[in-house]
């Protein structure tokens, strides 16, 4: 059993050091011992900021690539059931709650799931409240 949705903007704070710090290092320790969940479009929401921060000079190739076989180690599952419902549930939390449809994902997720979201997005943190939906605080 996943612990946690996890959204790709919390994901990618493990990635750069100026965003690091004891509540990140918790939250990889947090999701290491209780899994976590995502939708489908997470790994590509991922690569893709890799790629851009590689292309800005943030990071390196080998920065992504040991980031990536990091997280590939974490109890991180894929949810098959995102796609069934981008049409109908998850487009009607985009426009209902003024998100992307990707952002809708993650809380389209977890009220399916019943877990609570883990997210650096102050829009999604909004929706995600408006809810009633748990949100996973930072420990320091």
């Amino acid at each position: 059993m996943s612990g946690m949705v996890l959204d790709a903007s919390s994901v990618l704070a493990w990635c750069f050091e100026d965003e690091g710090g004891p509540e990140v290092d918790a939250l990889i320790d947090r999701v290491a011992a209780e899994g976590a969940v995502v939708p489908a479009i997470w790994a590509l929401e991922v690569a893709n900021a890799l790629v851009v921060s590689e292309r800005r000079n943030r990071i390196t190739r080998d920065d992504s690539a040991a980031f990536i076989a990091m997280i590939q180690e974490l109890p991180i599952t894929v949810d098959a059931g995102t796609a069934a419902r981008a049409f109908h549930e998850t487009i009607a939390l985009a426009r209902d709650n003024d998100l992307s449809s990707y952002d809708a994902s993650y809380l389209e997720l977890a009220e399916r799931a019943r877990l609570p979201l883990v997210t650096s997005d102050d829009a999604l943190r909004r929706a995600a409240a408006r809810r009633g939906l748990s949100l996973v605080e930072p420990e320091t």
